[in-house]
C-alpha cells in the first residue's frame, strides 16, 4: 500500500475553523482557558488554532504555551536512538485554569498521559481537555479519549498517520502509509 492522501490543506483550513468555533462555544473569551501545544508537532496545530482565534475570531489576551513532554513519556529509556527534547515555553501557571491540550495525532494516549505528569510543574487545573487533529481510535493503550477531534480515522496498526505543515514540510496534509 502507498501513501493515501487523508486530509488535503482545504480540509484541514475547515477543520481548524470547526475546532475554534467548538473552542469558543465551550470557553467564551478564554479569560480562564489556556492552550498548551504539545513539542514538537503539537506545537504546529497550536499555534494555527491560536492565530485563527486571535486574528479570525478577535479573542483577546489568549494564553498558549508549548509543553516538553520528552523526559516524562514512559518510553524514553526504551528507544534505540536517544530522544531530543524541546523547550517548554510555558510563561504562566495553569493553576485553577481550564487547560485545553493539543496535539496532532492522538495514537496510544502514552503522549497525553505524559503531558498530564509534565503539566503538574505548572500548578493543578480547574478542567483539562483534549484537542486533537487525527484521533485513531481503535489504537488505544490508555482510557484517553478527545474532547475535540478534527477527523476520526481507524487505522490498524501497520499503518502511519502522518501530518505535515506548511512550517515544516512546506505543505499541509494528513497521510496515511504503511509503517
Amino acid at each position: 500500500m502507498s501513501k493515501k492522501t487523508l486530509l488535503n490543506s482545504k480540509d484541514i483550513e475547515i477543520i481548524l475553523h470547526r475546532l475554534a468555533c467548538q473552542l469558543i462555544e465551550n470557553h467564551n473569551d478564554f479569560s480562564n482557558t489556556v492552550l498548551i501545544g504539545l513539542q514538537p508537532r503539537g506545537s504546529f496545530l497550536a499555534n494555527r488554532l491560536a492565530d485563527l482565534l486571535k486574528n479570525e475570531y478577535q479573542i483577546k489576551d489568549l494564553q498558549l504555551g508549548l509543553l516538553d513532554i520528552t523526559f516524562f513519556r514512559d518510553d524514553f529509556r526504551r528507544r534505540d536512538e536517544p530522544l531530543a527534547a524541546t523547550a517548554s515555553k510555558m510563561d504562566f501557571l495553569v493553576e485553577g485554569k481550564n487547560v485545553v491540550i493539543i496535539d496532532d495525532v492522538l495514537y496510544s494516549g502514552r503522549s497525553v498521559r505524559a503531558a498530564l505528569t509534565a503539566m503538574q510543574s505548572y500548578g493543578r487545573p480547574e478542567n483539562i481537555e483534549l484537542l486533537v487533529l487525527i484521533d485513531r481510535r481503535f489504537s488505544r493503550h490508555l482510557p484517553i479519549q478527545p474532547n475535540y477531534r478534527g477527523r476520526q480515522v481507524d487505522a490498524i496498526n501497520d499503518e502511519k498517520v502522518l501530518v505535515t505543515w506548511t512550517e515544516t514540510q512546506k505543505k499541509d496534509a494528513v497521510y496515511i502509509e504503511p509503517k
